[in-house]
């Protein structure tokens, strides 16, 4: 998640793609909200609506976007892996 986000905390590629695709892992799922929940702290505004006025953790907001597929995510690509893995070596 390294690209810039605007006000609302959509990123470019984010705005003008559709719905995430599901996410099937739950490794992935946890990365993903954890992200999420970090940027919420840092003030960017949730983008779903509350149905109710009973406050939530972040966590569970960002749990619950990434549920319903409204955070975009990538995946780094094994040449990427395996050259973070060098510079660290």
């Amino acid at each position: 998640m390294a690209q810039t986000a605007d006000s609302h905390g959509k990123t470019d590629a984010e705005a003008s793609a559709g719905p995430a695709a599901p996410i099937t892992s739950r490794f992935l799922f946890v990365d993903v909200a954890a992200q999420r929940a970090k940027q919420l702290r840092r003030g960017a505004l949730p983008r779903l609506q509350r149905t109710h006025a009973s406050p939530h953790k972040l966590e569970r907001v960002a749990m619950e976007e990434v549920r319903q597929g409204v955070i975009g995510y990538t995946l780094p690509s094994m040449e990427e892996v395996r050259a973070g893995r060098r510079a660290v070596d």
